[in-house]
């Protein structure tokens, strides 16, 4: 039986244009964060592509919400909220205490992470568990997930290899070294049963 998940990170989210004015944690913040007008044009005509999904599923973040909306809709389905296929948590309170090699050092090292964040292995797990969970339940469907880029790379990084800077499954690379994210961007995972037999980044 055979399953496909489109693994999808969010759309353009607004930048630079919300004056914040209450007392949000950082984290509850970046979990506000909406789309920007491009954002929403680009949801929805990504939502054009995404025909016979059988189910619709988002992190709790307002941007992949605002994005798997439209493919709800086109789809006349309900969106099922998943906090694990939120985005890594800093666990800082200010971006100024975000250290500037802090993307790197958690690249090199899996453990790596501020005193109340995530490790780059914390995360990997969470989505994983998350995505298999799914699997388990809707086999036999074609099921969009809406998450984020950092989240979908550590997954890519746990269920494939590292090789010369690029990111592979059964020797295909599906994230190279200069890779460079879109948004909305889309992956293509297919399962036989239980077991992940392909990953394609699918290009606009």
């Amino acid at each position: 039986m055979k399953t496909k998940i489109f693994l999808i990170r969010h759309s353009i989210p607004l930048k630079n244009k919300i004056d914040i004015q209450n007392s949000d944690s950082l984290q509850i913040t970046n979990e506000k964060n909406p789309l920007s007008v491009e954002g929403e044009e680009k949801a929805k005509i990504l939502s054009e592509k995404l025909n016979e999904i059988d189910e619709v599923f988002s992190s709790n973040y307002v941007r992949t919400i605002g994005t798997a909306k439209y493919i709800a809709e086109k789809n006349n389905l309900n969106i099922k909220i998943i906090e694990d296929f939120g985005e890594r948590k800093f666990g800082i309170n200010s971006w100024d205490e975000k250290p500037k090699d802090f993307e790197d050092e958690q690249m090199k090292n899996e453990n790596f992470k501020m005193p109340n964040g995530e490790s780059r292995k914390e995360t990997a797990d969470r989505i994983y568990k998350a995505l298999m969970s799914v699997l388990e339940e809707y086999k036999g469907k074609k099921i969009a997930i809406v998450s984020h880029a950092t989240v979908i790379t550590f997954l890519f990084m746990k269920l494939g290899k590292i090789t010369d800077g690029n990111i592979t499954y059964n020797d295909e690379i599906i994230i190279d070294k200069n890779f460079v994210w879109n948004a909305p961007e889309v992956f293509e995972l297919e399962f036989e049963n239980d077991e992940l037999i392909k990953i394609e980044n699918k290009k606009e």
